[in-house]
């Protein structure tokens, strides 16, 4: 009899310690859920008007801004695809002495605070170093022009996609690409025809998340080139000089153009049933 009135003693003293633990994990993802949706909801309600009248209208430093923003993410985007592809499939075929230290450079600069990384890169491209004033010699100057804007957006946002590409090439079967070769296709025939596209979509979202990470960019772009402004470093630079009503524009159309590598994201997952 005390066995049998004790199971539902038991029972009942379980179901009310999950009950409990369901309510307080429900209020922490509540207060978490709360604690990111309610700056950029105030974010963009108080100055995403205002942003979007200026872009459109009388504010042609924002416009110059933002461009500069979209065009240099571009390029140091196609820049590190085109040279991270390689190196990605390299880390997801390839088993070789220095592959852990491989990888781990790879993954340093995202452990870097980004002042850090905008100063490692001074010393290497600065005016008065070899790399520098060789580059300077040959007409293109780094520090303070769109080049250097480049090479730090390259820096913090290039590991990114060599992680995510080299998933998305450990995805691919490498019995696929054999049955490729003994069909008579090349090494690079292979990859171009089954490895590259079985891998696309992984590719395209690391490169998304790649020119994401650029744009939002400040810290080693304010270091190596504060002129000509991009999106983040005019609201840092109208935040400081007329305070917050003149930073909220800036900041409010910083975060509509984080909407779009969303919703690019959301695409690929949802056509190709995979969570990227």
């Amino acid at each position: 009899m005390r066995a049998t009135a004790s199971r539902p003693i038991g029972a009942t003293r379980s179901f009310g310690r999950a009950a409990v633990a369901t309510v307080v994990a429900a209020c922490l993802g509540s207060a978490l859920l709360l604690f990111i949706a309610a700056p950029l909801l105030r974010l963009t309600m108080e100055g995403g008007v205002a942003g979007v009248r200026g872009l459109l209208g009388d504010d042609a430093e924002l416009r110059a801004s933002l461009v500069m923003t979209v065009a240099t993410a571009t390029a140091a985007s196609v820049i590190g695809a085109l040279s991270g592809t390689p190196i990605a499939w390299l880390l997801a075929r390839r088993r070789f002495r220095g592959r852990a230290l491989l990888s781990s450079l790879f993954d340093l600069p995202l452990l870097l605070p980004h002042p850090v990384a905008g100063i490692a890169l001074l010393l290497v491209l600065g005016r008065d170093t070899v790399a520098g004033g060789t580059l300077l010699a040959a007409g293109l100057r780094v520090v303070g022009s769109p080049l250097g804007i480049i090479a730090a957006m390259l820096f913090v946002s290039v590991p990114l996609y060599v992680s995510g590409a080299t998933e998305a090439f450990a995805r691919v079967d490498p019995r696929l690409e054999g049955v490729a070769r003994t069909l008579g296709d090349s090494p690079w025939r292979a990859f171009r025809r089954v490895t590259l596209p079985l891998a696309g979509r992984g590719l395209m979202a690391s490169a998304i998340v790649m020119w994401a990470r650029a744009v939002s960019e400040f810290g080693a772009i304010v270091i190596l080139a504060y002129n000509p402004k991009v999106a983040s470093v005019l609201s840092f630079d109208r935040f400081t000089t007329y305070g917050l009503p003149g930073a909220l524009p800036v900041a409010a159309v910083l975060v509509l153009l984080a909407l779009g590598p969303l919703v690019a994201l959301r695409s690929l997952r949802t056509t190709a049933g995979v969570e990227y």
